[in-house]
């Protein structure tokens, strides 16, 4: 049985699962977040499908569903877990078998799974807490995938954006992340998810994948999805109404809308034991 290491060092009071106000912030508006939110490209879908090793998947921060559904169309059977029930709830609406709780502290009850996934919700979860329970719910040689869409605008459009975010939240994580690439930035998440199941004498040494994609906004279509990132779900209203009406001008700027460049980074890894 997979167990914490005892010689593990004590959280940075820096990780992103510690500020877990942020995450549980996402269900302010579920219906805004389940149709604006990007979906994954179907190359990482058809990826983890080839080393699950059957049609059980498990959905660790599921939100809405945006993930199951991808799956789900694929022909697996999945069960979602959410910390937030409003977004839990939007999910079971839309046909998902959702439950509620961190994941850490969630409970099995004796269910495996072939497949443990993650998309866009990875740094919420302790990284060697989250690894161990993902190795006590998956079977013999099933996969934990984990995987986030980084988004880069093209330069002009980008330096648009962050002259915004600097004028009107100067102090804020949205300004704050302008300095480092998207892809980085989430590179160095894929990187702390990785050192987590090495941690875990359980898996196989993880890999790490990308899929490169790309998807044209129009204003409207970004407008409706800033409200749901982050960096922004706890703003007060006049700050995000500034935040959106500066943004809507620059893309209004570009010719009314922009391409956005995706990586979908992953990380994934084998369980490897045959217990």
């Amino acid at each position: 049985m997979p167990t914490l290491p005892r010689d593990r060092n004590p959280h940075s009071v820096h990780a992103s699962h510690h500020h877990r106000q942020i995450a549980e912030s996402f269900g302010s508006d579920a219906e805004r977040y389940d149709r604006a939110r990007p979906r994954y490209p179907q190359a990482l879908v058809d990826r983890i499908s080839a080393v699950s090793p059957g049609p059980d998947v498990l959905d660790v921060g599921c939100g809405t569903g945006i993930v199951a559904r991808q799956f789900e169309a694929a022909g697996y059977r999945v069960l979602g877990i959410d910390v937030d029930a409003r977004m839990a709830e939007l999910a079971g609406q839309r046909g998902l078998d959702v439950e509620v709780a961190s994941f850490e502290a969630w409970d099995p009850a004796g269910r495996r799974f072939d497949a443990v996934v993650s998309g866009q919700t990875w740094h919420w979860v302790d990284p060697v807490a989250g690894a161990v329970k993902a190795a006590e719910t998956l079977r013999p040689r099933g996969v934990l995938a984990l995987f986030w869409n980084a988004g880069q605008p093209v330069p002009e459009v980008a330096e648009a954006f962050a002259e915004v975010y600097r004028r009107v939240i100067p102090d804020s994580l949205a300004a704050r992340q302008q300095a480092v690439s998207a892809v980085d930035g989430y590179g160095a998440l894929c990187a702390k998810a990785a050192e987590g199941i090495r941690q875990v004498d359980a898996f196989a040494d993880p890999e790490r994948w990308r899929f490169d994609w790309e998807r044209s906004y129009t204003r409207d279509e970004w407008l409706d999805q800033l409200p749901t990132q982050g960096a922004f779900t706890r703003l007060a209203r006049s700050e995000l109404e500034e935040v959106l009406a500066g943004v809507g001008a620059a893309i209004d700027g570009a010719g009314g809308s922009f391409t956005m460049h995706y990586a979908t980074v992953a990380v994934a890894a084998t369980r490897t034991d045959t217990a």
